[in-house]
């Protein structure tokens, strides 16, 4: 069974969230889920560019609310 970590970037705007999430991917092992919430708007292009250019694989991408759900693999 994988692990995921939640991380809360809900109220914060850009480049915040992916800050924190590049912050707490980097403290996880290879292969572990990082559950990222998020609400900033922008998130739905910076999210997947992060992903892309920092070898981090984009799991999924979902709506919840007014709020942004992504899970994150660490590259």
């Amino acid at each position: 069974m994988e692990t995921i970590i939640d991380l809360d970037a809900t109220g914060l705007l850009c480049p915040l969230p992916v800050l924190k999430a590049r912050k707490r991917l980097l403290s996880l092992e290879s292969g572990t889920v990082l559950r990222l919430r998020t609400d900033d708007p922008a998130a739905v292009i910076d999210v997947p560019h992060f992903c892309n250019e920092s070898g981090h694989e984009l799991l999924s991408q979902a709506e919840d609310g007014a709020e942004m759900v992504w899970e994150i693999r660490r590259g």
